[in-house]
């Protein structure tokens, strides 16, 4: 088998792990390029998106999570890149201006610091061979010690070790030979603090990924997990990928309990990346994110909707009066919107909601809330 085609299989397997970007708006959606490869785009420090490669180093796996399509047992035809055929492809894409950075992956290969080790070698490869100073995310791989994961840091410009399930009664459901304090939540603890605002590397932006309904967990769980990446481990991104049946070649808990439909769990990611977002751009608390008996998100209203709903006393909102905070409340306002009420307050009256550049369900939903006076 030639790189090319390598990269052809490794590229497409890759495509399950959303920690780099997913579908939260039409520019964080990934796309196939005319040469069967995934390409995934990454926000520019200074604005804007480019493209990334993203790939496995290997899909040969020792694990047997059971939501995964490469677990061990899985019968697909699998290969490994060496680290020079993996750097010096990159950089024939690179030279081509092809791409903007690198997402590298692996399945476990023997173990966690052999893998490590090989992911790592295509970084050092890049970084001090072809001297290249752009973008590589790398994946952590579970159970990896802790000088590897540090490796990793020094080399990366971001990296993402996927926490998959809101705690080990969770995880051992999907996994008999990974230990999630072990081998999840004690390298995820490294990188936070690695990687915090006083850490060696400070300059690394880390993430990670639930798999959303293979485990039985509720909504409120998540949240609660989402809560303490973002305020006690100094995490930058929290994603969400909505498992899909059948990919993991094996049934699981979530298939048989949850009771959710496919669109419904896509739905249900939705939401997640809608409670996300308020957590991190409208400083929604923990207390703001409003549930239901079973402690999940409803699938049939917006939680900032529903949140302004249990609040009827903070509305209406006065468009002319309000401060910024106050602003980001009313649900169908963003923070570009609010921006330019307060621009415009300053040259002079706002006196009608179409001069906000709102129309259709969006508009009607302001209007619910807020009101020009």
């Amino acid at each position: 088998m030639d790189t090319i085609e390598k990269l052809r299989i490794l590229s497409e397997d890759s495509r399950y792990d959303m920690a780099c970007a997913c579908g939260s708006n039409n520019n964080d959606r990934r796309k196939r390029g005319l040469d069967g490869k995934w390409l995934y785009p990454v926000a520019l420090p200074n604005g804007g998106y480019s493209i990334l490669l993203k790939t496995l180093l290997s899909n040969s796996c020792s694990s047997d999570c059971k939501y995964c399509p490469i677990r061990s047992d899985a019968d697909i035809l699998r290969c490994t890149l060496k680290p020079e055929e993996t750097a010096n492809l990159f950089m024939d894409y690179v030279k081509k201006k092809k791409v903007f950075g690198l997402f590298l992956s692996s399945g476990i290969i023997n173990n966690p610091d052999y893998t490590m080790d090989r992911i790592n070698a295509v970084s050092r490869l890049l970084r001090y061979k072809h001297r290249y100073k752009g973008y590589i995310h790398l994946k952590i791989i579970p159970g990896t010690s802790d000088a590897a994961i540090e490796d990793s840091v020094s080399l990366a410009s971001a990296v993402s070790l996927n926490i998959e399930t809101p705690g080990k009664e969770r995880f051992d459901l999907l996994s008999s030979k990974k230990d999630y304090i072990n081998d999840i939540i004690r390298p995820i603890k490294l990188i936070g603090r690695l990687t915090s605002k006083d850490g060696k590397f400070s300059r690394v932006k880390p993430t990670t990924q639930f798999i959303v309904g293979a485990s039985n967990e509720t909504d409120s769980e998540i949240i609660k997990y989402m809560f303490g990446l973002y305020k006690k481990l100094n995490f930058r991104r929290v994603y969400f990928s909505a498992y899909q049946k059948g990919l993991g070649h094996h049934t699981i808990p979530g298939e048989q309990k949850t009771g959710f439909t496919p669109e419904q769990i896509f739905m249900r990611e939705h939401r997640l990346y809608q409670v996300d977002y308020l957590i991190r751009k409208y400083g929604f608390s923990g207390g703001d994110i409003i549930l239901d008996k079973s402690g999940n998100l409803e699938l049939n209203k917006d939680p900032k909707e529903i949140w302004a709903d249990h609040h009827p006393e903070f509305y209406p909102v006065r468009i002319n009066m309000a401060d910024k905070v106050s602003l980001l409340k009313v649900p169908g306002l963003g923070h570009v919107t609010v921006e330019m009420i307060l621009k415009t307050r300053i040259r002079g009256k706002i006196t009608r909601f179409e001069d906000l550049g709102l129309k259709g369900k969006r508009l009607e939903n302001v209007k619910k809330y807020a009101i020009i006076e």
